[in-house]
Order: C-alpha cells, then sequence, then structure tokens
C-alpha cells in the first residue's frame, strides 16, 4: 500500500485521520480522536484503510477498468473545478413556457421558455455546491464556521425542492435538510 501525505486513512481502534507525514520506517497521521500518531510503516498496511470522499473504503486492486478509471476522473473535474453538467429537462416539459401572471390586470403577463429557466435552476445548483466546496477547503474557517455555512447552504438545497418536478433524473434533483424530495 503505497502512503501519501494528505490521505485519509481509518484505523479500528484510533478512528478517521489524515497522512500527515512519511517517513522510511514511520506514517505520521492526525486521528481526529487522538491527535498525532507514529504508527510502524510495516504493520501500517494491515490495520489502515484509506478512505475517499464519501467515507467508503477504497478497494485497493493490482488493476482497474477503463470504467473505473473514468469514474475517478469524473468525481476529481467535478469536486475542483467549475465546469457544469449537462443535465436533462424532464421530457413533458421540453419546448414548454413558463408564465408569469400579475396579480392586476393592467400588467401584461410574462412568458419565459421553461428550458431557460431551467438552466438558470440547474446553474445555481452548480454554484451552490462549488460554494460549499470552497467552504470546505478553506483553511481559515474553524470547523464550527464551516458546519454553520454547510446547514445555510443545506436550507438553500431544502428551499429549492420545490423545482424537483423539472428535472428528467432524480439523481439530479435537490435534496434537503430532511433527505426527502418534493414532487
Amino acid at each position: 500500500m503505497d502512503f501519501i501525505k494528505g490521505t485519509r486513512v481509518k484505523h479500528d481502534l484510533y478512528g478517521e485521520g489524515t497522512i500527515t507525514g512519511v517517513e522510511a520506517s514511520i506514517i505520521k497521521i492526525n486521528f481526529k480522536t487522538r491527535g498525532e500518531l507514529d504508527l510502524s510503516r510495516r504493520t501500517a498496511s494491515d490495520v489502515l484503510l484509506i478512505l475517499d470522499d464519501e467515507d467508503d473504503v477504497i478497494e485497493e486492486k493490482e488493476t482497474y477498468t477503463v470504467s473505473e478509471i473514468e469514474k475517478a476522473f469524473i468525481k476529481v473535474i467535478e469536486k475542483y473545478s467549475d465546469v457544469q453538467q449537462t443535465v436533462p429537462l424532464g421530457d413533458k416539459w421540453v419546448g414548454g413556457t413558463m408564465i408569469l401572471k400579475p396579480g392586476s390586470d393592467s400588467l401584461k403577463p410574462k412568458e419565459i421558455p421553461i428550458d431557460t429557466f431551467f438552466h438558470k435552476i440547474v446553474m445555481l445548483r452548480d454554484r451552490l455546491r462549488v460554494l460549499e466546496q470552497n467552504i470546505n477547503s478553506n483553511t481559515k474557517l474553524t470547523d464550527e464556521e464551516k458546519v454553520g455555512m454547510q446547514q445555510y447552504i443545506t436550507r438553500c438545497y431544502g428551499s429549492l425542492t420545490t423545482f424537483n418536478v423539472l428535472f428528467k433524473e432524480p439523481e439530479h434533483q435537490f435534496i434537503g435538510a430532511k433527505g426527502g424530495k418534493e414532487e
């Protein structure tokens, strides 16, 4: 197993941590619950599991399929760039129009293509994701401040669940604090 500084790991006894240093015979790891500890390089591969961003164990193997490598690249690109994903509009809305009718009859209604409105919603979602990534990677914010800002972003996602009806694929929809989706 290759040990690289910055890699997140899990130890059965000490919990989750991050590799802070790699030396010839010692791996230095900062554990959330125990602080920095030195582990023998010989035994570290037997007691450590490497974690990915979703806290799942990454399976270590000799070869990877092209599909597995593509998924890994896509995950990295989504995480570290502001490249927008193509998100399909629900078939029943394609070519449709939104009509905004004012309460006063003296004012004209406004028509907006649903595709245009949907594109704005997707852009908003993508920008919230980038904001979330920037908060998580900010070294000047405390963990408490990060959690507080994350809660506001989650509430924003919750407010946007109303628009889930526009999405073709459920995996592209907004999920709020309760994890549910509105129809």
